[in-house]
């Protein structure tokens, strides 16, 4: 075979969140799906209905099949659940007709129960199977305090977790700290683990701070705290709000919140009862005006809930980085964002529950020089790159696409 040949055998790209839905999770697949589709044939299952934007469409890129979804909030529980049900029996019929023998599906833990369906339809059609695990469940609804870990549903979901992973052929982790729980499952080989991290979608290069950023020009305080991105079950929101709480009679220091989210609607909730004068809320930013938004705080936030390591990682860090900010991670130390904010020296790690702690790591990161800590964040985000992510996804479906099963080739 020459180097530019094609291999043999499609790739199918199932995802929920594809363009246009504007979420992190639809970008990445994007992405991933537009590299794959150099050399490949790509078929993407998407439950994003809407126009395409036009980078995503034309020759040399995936064909799009839409698969009827009814995408219900995320309070809404009951019905939510009812809907991606439905979106997961659509796709796995979808699946049914577009997979063939030798064919790679490549998907991700969203919905939870579209990885079942994955697997079970490749297996069943003699195809390879991969799976993107941005969250571990139902470890993350433990975590969340939604599932008891010893109850029924619980242990179900660990079962039916255990048949997925034998059935899957690759597993890539965007987190160093997902390897454990993974093998805890008696499923799961440590040759089907593929590490390759998530990356920054700006241009790593450290944005002054400046009183002009519009994001900033009705904040009078001298140093911002940003919070942005969604808030979901993973994320504590009152450890932000006790820790402005903490500093409301600081003046030097404000508190700046953007995003959405179940998080983000307790966030508000609580705003409204206490009306905290060094707390602002800005409506949901859009990918225009990220970059400026990120340039605006001196110090960002990452609220997670105990017990997060292994279980989920925060895809906005990357472009926190790429814009020169340290941040303030609330994480257990040994999860993928922590280490990597310590190996670098890029900001403070706190502990789970310890508002008084974020407290005084935002009054540190307000007296201190950030110079030199803006200079490692951009190299760090420097490393996680999109071109080597891309490549190193192209490398792993090649080696699905030629051999079935990874765990044997090791």
């Amino acid at each position: 075979m020459q180097p530019q040949d094609k291999i043999a055998g499609k790739i199918v790209v199932a995802s929920q969140h594809y363009p246009p839905d504007p979420s992190t999770t639809a970008a990445i697949m994007a992405e991933i799906a537009c590299r794959l589709a150099v050399g490949h044939e790509v078929v993407v299952l998407s439950g994003s209905p809407g126009t395409l934007p036009a980078s995503q469409t034309g020759p040399g890129k995936p064909r799009v099949v839409a698969v009827k979804n009814r995408m219900a909030g995320k309070a809404a529980l009951v019905r939510r659940g009812v809907s991606e049900l439905l979106f997961v029996a659509r796709t796995f019929l979808a699946l049914m007709r577009e997979l063939k023998a030798g064919d790679v599906v490549l998907t991700v833990t969203a919905p939870f129960m579209l990885p079942y369906a994955v697997a079970a339809a490749a297996r069943l059609k003699g195809a390879r199977s991969a799976l993107i695990m941005h969250d571990l469940f139902p470890d993350v609804l433990v975590m969340a305090g939604l599932l008891k870990p010893g109850s029924i549903v619980t242990r179900t979901m660990r079962f039916a977790n255990s048949l997925m992973f034998r059935a899957l052929n690759a597993v890539i982790t965007i987190g160093r700290d997902a390897e454990r729980p993974l093998l805890s499952y008696s499923g799961m080989r440590r040759n089907k683990i593929r590490f390759i991290p998530n990356w920054a979608t700006l241009v790593p290069g450290a944005r002054p701070l400046s009183q002009d950023n519009p994001f900033r020009k009705k904040v009078s305080a001298r140093f911002v705290v940003g919070l942005s991105g969604n808030l979901g079950f993973t994320h504590d929101p009152e450890i932000v709000f006790e820790a402005a709480r903490l500093l409301k009679d600081e003046p030097d220091i404000h508190f700046l919140l953007s995003g959405w989210g179940i998080g983000f609607a307790r966030l508000q909730q609580l705003q409204a009862d206490a009306n905290l004068s060094n707390v602002s809320f800005v409506a949901r930013v859009e990918d225009a005006e990220l970059e400026a938004f990120l340039a605006s705080a001196n110090l960002w936030i990452i609220p997670y809930r105990k017990d997060v390591a292994g279980v989920s990682v925060p895809s906005r860090f990357y472009n926190l980085l790429a814009v020169g900010r340290p941040v303030a991670l609330v994480s257990e130390p040994e999860a993928e964002a922590a280490l990597t904010v310590v190996e670098n020296g890029l900001g403070w790690v706190v502990t789970p529950g310890r508002a008084d702690q974020l407290a005084d790591a935002i009054r540190a990161a307000s007296r201190s020089d950030h110079a030199a800590m803006a200079e490692r964040a951009v190299k760090a985000a420097a490393r996680f790159d999109r071109v080597t992510a891309m490549n190193a996804y192209a490398a792993l479906v090649d080696e699905l696409l030629r051999n079935p099963d990874l765990s044997e080739q090791r």
